[in-house]
């Protein structure tokens, strides 16, 4: 729903919802409600969105988005003092819940986006990913997010590791995003069956045996329903742990260095055989609020920071304790329009474990 109607709507069910999720660190009712009006005419004719923190309508997908007649609602929740991990955010009525388990966080550090997506406040939220801030939210939310192939949008990220991202109901609405924020855009359809390679912990992981075991069971709707066709090839990368750690520190080292070069080696042979690299999005299903310990829930995401490839998470079905769990989607550097293609058939395949 878009014009005046749909900011309305949205500012209604945030001014509801809100006090029991904490999606949102401020709400911009004037304001959305006063650029409908500027809104008329252009494409996205008033469509309400929201953005990640509240710096991000100064991020450039929120300025091409409004550019473009979108018409931003909010600052949605980031980590908050307090806390040295990310999966995790604190908006305006104190922490943010995850809507499937609110004994749970939703992720982070794009957490607020994630749940407002999830609950229906607004259908789009910007994000950025430095290390899995998009796909880690939308996998233990239920919803769809997309990492951009590093590079593609300017970023703030002095060390190249993030890059901007997106969070929606579905990819069709990540096309939307694209739509705007790209010149040229032109969405493109996958030719079925998609050849794709399945790699289950990417050779170093440990993942949780259930949530390996929904992403196994929807890998294999996938190939029944002839989306994919898997390859028999194996994905084993090094733990890219140390590398991302120096990267994000500034701090390299010859160790680092070769764990970026034989990963990246690995991936350029892969993709020049196969466009799509299937894996389960986390290794662990949502924590509590009290944080993860141990785990590292970026250990299957934060390879692909380094590679600078796009990712995508698609919800893939639920554990049996009621979490989500996401699929991950991952293509050849500069190929987001096509892992998008991918993506609409691979959910179109999935809709009955969707939300």
């Amino acid at each position: 729903m878009t014009g005046a109607s749909g900011v309305g709507r949205a500012l209604e069910r945030i001014g509801r919802e809100d006090p029991r999720l904490s999606a949102f660190i401020e709400v911009w009712h004037e304001r959305a409600l006063a650029d409908t009006e500027r809104a008329r005419g252009l494409p996205l004719a008033g469509m309400p969105f929201a953005v990640k923190g509240r710096t991000g309508i100064g991020s450039y997908p929120a300025r091409r988005l409004v550019a473009a007649g979108g018409v931003a609602v909010g600052a949605t929740s980031v980590p908050g003092p307090g806390t040295y991990w990310q999966t995790w955010g604190l908006g305006a009525h104190g922490r943010t819940v995850n809507p499937w388990r609110p004994d749970r966080t939703p992720g982070g550090s794009s957490a607020g986006s994630a749940v407002a997506v999830a609950a229906d406040l607004v259908g789009l939220a910007t994000g950025s990913d430095g290390a899995g801030s998009v796909r880690i939210p939308a996998a233990w939310c239920g919803v769809f997010g997309l990492k951009t192939t590093n590079g593609l949008l300017p970023s703030p990220d002095r060390t190249g590791l993030a890059s901007a991202g997106v969070l929606t109901r579905s990819a069709a609405g990540a096309q939307t995003y694209l739509r705007c924020v790209l010149d040229d855009y032109e969405p493109e359809t996958a030719a079925l069956p998609v050849p794709a390679v399945l790699s289950p912990d990417l050779g170093y992981a440990e993942v949780d045996p259930e949530v390996a075991a929904v992403v196994l069971r929807a890998v294999r709707r996938l190939v029944a329903a002839g989306v994919v066709r898997l390859v028999d090839r194996a994905c084993e990368l090094l733990d890219p742990r140390e590398a991302w750690q120096a990267v994000r520190g500034g701090s390299p080292s010859p160790r680092a260095a070769e764990i970026r070069r034989a990963n990246d080696t690995a991936l350029d042979a892969l993709f020049a055989r196969t466009p799509l690299l299937l894996t389960p999005t986390t290794p662990n299903r949502p924590h509590g609020h009290d944080g993860p310990g141990e785990l590292f829930s970026t250990a299957l995401t934060w390879a692909f920071n380094l590679s600078g490839h796009p990712a995508a998470s698609v919800p893939a079905g639920f554990t049996a304790d009621g979490c989500p769990v996401g699929l991950q989607l991952v293509a050849e550097r500069g190929a987001d329009v096509s892992l998008l293609g991918m993506a609409c058939a691979v959910e179109n395949a999935l809709t009955t474990v969707r939300p």
